[in-house]
C-alpha cells in the first residue's frame, strides 16, 4: 500500500503527542508546539514598595486582578503559550527566603487556569535582580550577577526554586516550563544592558551568571519527579541575544539531554520597537537588523540542536499600526525561517497614546495588546498577523518536523506520489 509523505507526517505528529509525559519530550519538540505566546506583564511581576504589600502587589502597577475568563479568552484566541512573570522578593517572609504561602497559592491558581486550557506556561523569577552595584542585604530575596554577590544570590535562588519545585512538580507535565531568571544584569554599571566581550568586568558578570544558571538547573533537577526532565529556559546577561551569542555565555550542564533552551528578549530594532520617538516607519534597514540577530541565534544554538525562545518581543505603539503589522509579520516569519519557533508578546497593558505628552516619552513602553477586562484585542490586526505568520511556517523541513526515531522508517517505507 502506498503511503503519502503528507499522510505519514500527520500520523507521526499525532502519535508523538499522544499519551506522553514530561520525560518523553525534548526541548526542541516542546518549542515547536509553543508557537505564539503572551506575557501576563505588570501583574505578578509588579512590586509594591511602601504602598502595596502581600497579594495587593498584583494590581500595584495598574493592571486588573487576573481572572479565569482572561486566561480562557487568550486560549480561545489562538495563543498557545503564556509567560507568567513573577517577582518574589516582596513575598519573602523570613531570612531563610521562605515565600508567603498565600502568594505561592495565588501563583498556583493562575498557573492552574492556564494548565486547564492546555497552554504552555513559563514561570520565572522576574524583578528580583538587585538594582544596585552593592552588597545584597542577607536574606532579602535578591540576586545580582557578580562575584561579590554570588553567594547571597545563589542561596536565594536555590531556596526559591526549591519551594517552586515543591509546588510545581508531578501534577504538571511538559506544558509547564521553568525560566531561571529574567534579564539578569549588573545594574548600576556600564554593562547593565550591553555585554562587552572585550571588557574584563563584563566577562566577570557573565561568569557569575553562568554559575547562577547552573545552580538553578541543579536545584530543579534535584527535586526529582517530572522536574528531573522539565524544560528549563536560561538567559544570558539582560536576556540579550547579542550577549547570548558570545562565547562568554555557557549553557549549563544538565543531568538529562536536550531539555534546555536559550531565553532571549527582542525589542529589535531598538529605534523602531522601543525608542521614543525613534523611528516610526519599519524599513528595509530594520529588516536587515532582525535578520542579523535571528541568523546569529541560528548559528550559535538552533543549528546545534539547542532551541531558542523569544520570551519577550513587541513594538511600542507610535500610532503606526501598518508599520507594526509589517514588523509583526517579518519578525515571526524571519524568526521561524531561522528555526526560532516560539515568541511571546510582552504586554504591560499600556496602549493609549497621550499626544499632549512630550515627544521624548510619548511612545515609551506602550506594549498593551490584550484587553484583559473584555477578553478582546486592542489591535486585532497585530494578533491576527502573528498567528497567520506562525501557521505559514508550521510545515517545517523534514529534519525539524519528524522525531529522529521515525527517519529510518520513512526512508525505507515512504515513496512520494
Amino acid at each position: 500500500m502506498a503511503i503519502t509523505l503528507f499522510g505519514l507526517l500527520s500520523s507521526c505528529n499525532a502519535n508523538a503527542n499522544d499519551n506522553k509525559g514530561t520525560k518523553d519530550y525534548e526541548a526542541t519538540q516542546i518549542v515547536e508546539q509553543m508557537q505564539f505566546g503572551w506575557n501576563l506583564g505588570n501583574t505578578l511581576d509588579a512590586t509594591g514598595g511602601s504602598w502595596a504589600r502581600g497579594l495587593s502587589t498584583e494590581t500595584a502597577w495598574g493592571q486588573p486582578k487576573t481572572t479565569k475568563p482572561m486566561i480562557d479568552g487568550l486560549a480561545k484566541s489562538g495563543i498557545k503559550t503564556i509567560r507568567i512573570p513573577i517577582s518574589w522578593h516582596d513575598h519573602v517572609i523570613d531570612k531563610n527566603y521562605t515565600i508567603d504561602p498565600a502568594w505561592m497559592a495565588r501563583v498556583k491558581q493562575i498557573v492552574d487556569w492556564a494548565y486547564e486550557n492546555e497552554l504552555f506556561i513559563i514561570i520565572n523569577t522576574h524583578h528580583d535582580n538587585y538594582d544596585k552595584n552593592a552588597p545584597i542585604p542577607a536574606g532579602s530575596g535578591y540576586y545580582y550577577p557578580s562575584q561579590e554577590n554570588y553567594e547571597e544570590s545563589s542561596n536565594y535562588l536555590k531556596a526559591l526554586w526549591t519551594q517552586i519545585c515543591e509546588t510545581f512538580n508531578n501534577d504538571y507535565d511538559y506544558h509547564l516550563i521553568f525560566e531561571t531568571m529574567n534579564e539578569p544584569r549588573p545594574c548600576g554599571t556600564d554593562y547593565e544592558w550591553w555585554h562587552d566581550p572585550n571588557s574584563i568586568f563584563s566577562k566577570k558578570f557573565m561568569g557569575a551568571l553562568n554559575k547562577l544558571n547552573q545552580d538553578v538547573v541543579d536545584t530543579i533537577r534535584k527535586s526529582g519527579g517530572n522536574n528531573k526532565y522539565r524544560m528549563i529556559m536560561v538567559p544570558a546577561l539582560a536576556a540579550s541575544p547579542d550577549a547570548a551569542t558570545t562565547m562568554d555565555f555557557i549553557m549549563p550542564k544538565d543531568t538529562v539531554e536536550n531539555r534546555l533552551a536559550v531565553s532571549v528578549h527582542m525589542y529589535t530594532p531598538y529605534n523602531f520597537a522601543m525608542a521614543s520617538p525613534g523611528d516610526i516607519k519599519f524599513t528595509d534597514a530594520h529588516k536587515k537588523d532582525l535578520t542579523r540577530v535571528f541568523s546569529k541565534l541560528n548559528r550559535r544554538f538552533v543549528s546545534k540542536g539547542i532551541p531558542v525562545v523569544v520570551g519577550e518581543m513587541g513594538a511600542t505603539n507610535k500610532d503606526n499600526l501598518q508599520d507594526r503589522i509589517a514588523w509583526f509579520d517579518y519578525f515571526v516569519t524571519e524568526g521561524r525561517k531561522n528555526g526560532i519557533m516560539t515568541c511571546c508578546l510582552w504586554d504591560n497593558g499600556v496602549w493609549k497614546i497621550n499626544k499632549g505628552e512630550k515627544e521624548s516619552s510619548r511612545y515609551s513602553e506602550h506594549y498593551g495588546y490584550y484587553n484583559r477586562n473584555e477578553q478582546t484585542w486592542f489591535f486585532p490586526e497585530l494578533h491576527k498577523t502573528a498567528i497567520k505568520a506562525m501557521k505559514k511556517w508550521n510545515y517545517l523541513s523534514l529534519e525539524n518536523v519528524i522525531h529522529k526515531r521515525f527517519k529510518n522508517f520513512i526512508l525505507r517505507y515512504t515513496r512520494i506520489i
